[in-house]
């Protein structure tokens, strides 16, 4: 007779709920621990450290097309693709499905049923355009190559914080799938993740400017919550994948009017 099996749930941790957040937003290997049966939601307040080093990587890939005189538009574009690369264009899939979703046509269990097909369709296809484009023109139009990269980090972090707020003021739009099984954040741990946004945006781009950055995020982010509540009840995975582009996007504009 076998013994029991051994238990490979993620253990709670500082270190384990890093792991998991960093194995669930980027095509990072992680051990299988990392990669957690617990929800989500409780590694929620490293969603800005993730972030951050996401933002980094982007922006050291936007500073090396500058160094190399690829000029501001070339090295813009890199450096979105290299984000796409590290987190395998995870929350571009989810603004896919939500545009194509929340636009269509049909009743509320239409739009649901839209947005867990796989093929995209013109709302999908527009809202990825834009996001790229507005992106590449903010991080190229910056001219700055230090603060443009500062910039990238602080919205990568930020845009990233925003999402266990949403998760936790919107309803499920489904009793299965990603957002339902991500559980729901603690106020401790969203509270610490917002500080960690905060912190980084304001050394990132300087007290008051990351402020007038994180609020115009948030206002955005908060626009498209009402609109997701209103047409599918609530969120989805794909959802908080728009929402953290809508807030990515917001940021960069942010930066660049301020710059």
């Amino acid at each position: 007779m076998s013994g029991p099996r051994p238990d490979t749930r993620r253990p709670p941790g500082f270190a384990s709920d890093f792991a998991a957040a960093v194995a669930f937003f980027t095509r990072i290997p992680m051990s299988p621990p990392a990669a957690a049966e617990l929800p989500l939601a409780d590694s929620c307040w490293a969603f800005p450290l993730v972030g951050a080093g996401i933002g980094a990587v982007v922006a050291f890939i936007f500073l090396a097309g500058e160094l190399t005189r690829l000029g501001d538009w070339p090295s813009a574009l890199l450096a979105v693709l290299a984000g796409l690369l590290l987190t395998g264009a995870l929350h571009e899939d989810g603004l896919a499905d939500t545009a194509d979703g929340i636009f269509g046509a049909g009743d509320r269990d239409r739009r649901l049923a839209i947005m867990r097909d796989s093929r995209h369709g013109t709302f999908a296809v527009l809202a990825l355009v834009v996001s790229v484009g507005l992106r590449a023109a903010a991080i190229a139009q910056i001219g700055e190559v230090v603060f443009a990269g500062l910039a990238l980090i602080a919205a990568h972090a930020v845009s990233r914080a925003l999402l266990p707020i949403a998760m936790w003021a919107l309803p499920p739009a489904r009793d299965d799938g990603l957002g339902a099984g991500a559980g729901r954040p603690r106020p401790a741990r969203i509270i610490a993740g917002s500080v960690i946004g905060l912190a980084v945006a304001a050394a990132a781009l300087g007290p008051l400017y990351g402020v007038i950055a994180i609020g115009m995020a948030a206002l955005a982010v908060a626009v498209a919550a009402a609109i997701a509540r209103r047409r599918i009840g609530g969120y989805t995975g794909d959802v908080l994948g728009a929402f953290q582009q809508i807030a990515e996007v917001a940021m960069l504009l942010t930066a660049l009017a301020l710059r």
